[in-house]
């Protein structure tokens, strides 16, 4: 990158169940504050902001940051499914690294309903039915299990099937997931699990059971993104600068390869890692702490690989040999990921830029990865978009 950009504040309200009830507007409106109170900023001093969410109406963003102040500042409104949050922050990035403007707010929120993720419209196409369609040429339909459960888990079948990897393994990430889970205030699962516990609760599609799954969840989580220039000016923290970033959409081998591991997003997901590597010039062993799209088990531990974090075919070593958590190799989703923390989607990205700025400052309280100088940030929507971040502690 040209211009370096900084991340200047991060705010996130605590994740919680559906059944809270807390609207939208108040979680962002929270969300928002928190991270202008973090950068030392008025609302005032903000020049654009991009608002992201799945499920809502137009303009929600407007109807959300309204109560910070109606400051006549373009608002943009953005949804690519769950990787919605780190999109918006792909665009205040841009928007700062480009010269146009010194200091974006980028929002992500949503409140979600109990249950399986569902189309709201079934009077129009479906923008998953690539998706859909060629998971069903490769492994058939279930008319019983969610779309999500079957396209996840039938890609980590496939990995599986290919390198004879054990269920014990993917539930072992769940066990982790809550171990982590443990110490984030703002996580909505936090008690310990047990492998027995995990492969012992119910099916769902694959190798998934339903602790591999995560839930449907509501909450917000913002950032300040700043140029350099802007955050000398105005005593702001500095410390923490985007040094990379990529946001990549699928491929024909999404729907052409016949493989379920490319039908949600390794190809994206591995493009957009590889771009950002060679645009920073580090390489996946440099990397200290990361905080990757965990929506199951399954597409954990084929993320480890799509983002060159263990060789292809390794995955279930990385997670035996420990080393995808502290004392190993890179510590994966210090949160608790989406499994523990929750996944509430427009939310989601954000939620892992916060964590990530928390652990390159130092204040991740018992969750802090020591020494940690590079983190990496994995998000991706189907349908599809997949978005990854590179952030350095720059002092």
């Amino acid at each position: 990158m040209d211009r370096f950009v900084q991340i200047a504040g991060v705010g996130m309200t605590p994740f919680s169940k559906p059944s809270a009830g807390t609207p939208y507007t108040v979680l962002a409106e929270q969300a928002a504050r928190v991270a202008l109170a973090d950068a030392g900023l008025d609302y005032r001093q903000v020049q654009q902001a991009y608002a992201g969410y799945v499920y809502g109406d137009s303009t929600c963003g407007q109807a959300a940051l309204y109560s910070l102040g109606q400051t006549g500042i373009p608002i943009v409104n953005v949804n690519n499914n769950c990787s919605t949050g780190s999109s918006a922050l792909w665009l205040a990035r841009q928007a700062v690294q480009s010269g146009e403007v010194d200091c974006v707010l980028a929002v992500g929120f949503e409140q979600m309903r109990p249950g399986a993720l569902a189309s709201v419209w079934d009077d129009r196409p479906d923008p998953l039915e690539r998706s859909e369609t060629a998971m069903a040429q490769i492994q058939g339909a279930d008319a019983h299990a969610p779309v999500a459960a079957q396209l996840f888990g039938g890609a980590g079948q496939a990995y599986a099937d290919a390198h004879g990897t054990a269920p014990e393994t993917f539930a072992k990430i769940s066990v982790k997931a809550r171990r982590h889970a443990a110490a984030n205030p703002y996580a909505v699962f936090r008690t310990a699990l047990t492998e027995e516990e995990v492969l012992a609760s119910p099916r769902i599609y694959g190798p998934l059971t339903r602790l591999q799954c995560c839930p449907p969840t509501c909450g917000a989580a913002a950032a300040v993104v700043c140029s350099t220039d802007f955050a000398q000016r105005h005593g702001l923290d500095a410390s923490v600068a985007i040094r990379a970033q990529a946001l990549t959409t699928d491929t024909a081998s999404t729907f052409d390869a016949g493989d379920m591991m490319k039908v949600v997003g390794y190809d994206m997901s591995r493009t957009a890692a590889e771009r950002v590597y060679a645009d920073a010039g580090v390489g996946p062993d440099d990397i200290d702490v990361v905080e990757l799209h965990d929506c199951f088990t399954t597409n954990e531990l084929i993320s480890y690989e799509a983002l060159g974090l263990t060789p292809e075919g390794t995955a279930e070593k990385f997670v035996l040999d420990g080393d995808n958590t502290y004392g190993g190799k890179v510590v994966t989703n210090p949160s608790g990921g989406l499994l523990s923390k929750g996944h509430p989607l427009g939310a989601t990205g954000l939620a892992q830029c916060a964590e990530l700025v928390w652990q390159l400052r130092g204040q991740a309280d018992a969750r802090q990865v020591e020494d940690a100088r590079l983190a990496l940030q994995h998000n991706i929507g189907l349908g599809g978009a997949a978005v990854v971040t590179l952030y350095e502690r720059t002092s």
